[in-house]
This record gives structure tokens, C-alpha cells and sequence, in this order.
């Protein structure tokens, strides 16, 4: 993923939101997603720095009910900025999610209890108001596990 600000902007404080939605529901009713705040990835403010990724499941839990209700526990830092190719990749694994940056052997983020109803859907991609963002190597992989193996693998009738 890359982004960079519109300039002008529409409106004070955009900060180059970029991410994924996934578990959509046919019509959009319902979705959760990860996505990323590039703008404040790397300033000199820890505070800021700790609202770079953000999780949210829609309509019930949008980023500023999450941010009241839990502090801190649907957001973190991630090693990330404007005007650069971010490598994200979300790992969903029942109420469980993580998400690696530029790959990392370990995760950036984790969600340890997603808030969603629906356990599948579509997966879109997002760019907030403000934004220009580019994706590219988009690639959706479902697993399952193999109990004669042992592991996981991949499932290639998605």
C-alpha cells in the first residue's frame, strides 16, 4: 500500500488512512477491517505514534466508540509513513486477528477478541477522505486445517 495526502486538503487533520475491510457483508451493513494511519507512524510523539493502526467492526464499533471504551486495545504503533510502499498482511483466524508490517517475522498488531457478528465476506480495500492511496500484490489466501497433516494449508476453492 502507499499514500500520501490530497493538497489541498478537504479538512484538517487527515493522515493517510489506508487499509483493508474484510468479512463485508453483501449490503455493506456490517465489516471489520484493519488499516493504518502512515501520517503518524513515525513522529516524535508516543501518543500519536500509538494511533497508527487501527481496528474497527462496523456499525457497532467504530474507532472513536472503540477508543472511549477500550483505550489502547484496538490500536497501537506501527512502523510506517506517507510517500512510502507499506507491506501489510492480516492474519484472521476466528475472533483472532494480526497484522505484520513490511514482513516482519512477528506482528505489529493484534486483535484478541474481534467485535464482529459474521464470520465470512468480502474483503475491500480502503482510502479515507483526504487520502490517494495505490495497492498493489493484493493476495487472499484461505486455510484450513488438515488434521491428517497436522497444520494448516491452503484451500484454493475460495
Amino acid at each position: 500500500m502507499y499514500s500520501q495526502l490530497q493538497d489541498p486538503a478537504p479538512y484538517p487533520g487527515i493522515a493517510g488512512f489506508i487499509g483493508v475491510y474484510f468479512r463485508i457483508q453483501p449490503d455493506d451493513s456490517a465489516f471489520e477491517g484493519i488499516y493504518v494511519r502512515p501520517k503518524v507512524g513515525r513522529v516524535n510523539n508516543q501518543q500519536y505514534r500509538n494511533h497508527a493502526v487501527q481496528y474497527i467492526s462496523y456499525p457497532n464499533a467504530k474507532f472513536d466508540m472503540l477508543r472511549k471504551s477500550d483505550p489502547g486495545k484496538y490500536e497501537g504503533s506501527a512502523p510506517v509513513a506517507l510517500k512510502e510502499w507499506i507491506t501489510m498482511r492480516i492474519e484472521v483466524n476466528g475472533d483472532f486477528a494480526e497484522m505484520y508490517i513490511n514482513n516482519a517475522k512477528y506482528s505489529t498488531f493484534v486483535v484478541d477478541k474481534m467485535l464482529g457478528k459474521h464470520k465470512i465476506g468480502g474483503v475491500g480495500l480502503y482510502v479515507d477522505i483526504g487520502t490517494i492511496g495505490y495497492f498493489k500484490d493484493l493476495k487472499i489466501t484461505k486455510r484450513a486445517f488438515d488434521p491428517t497433516k497436522n497444520k494448516e494449508v491452503k484451500v484454493d476453492d475460495i
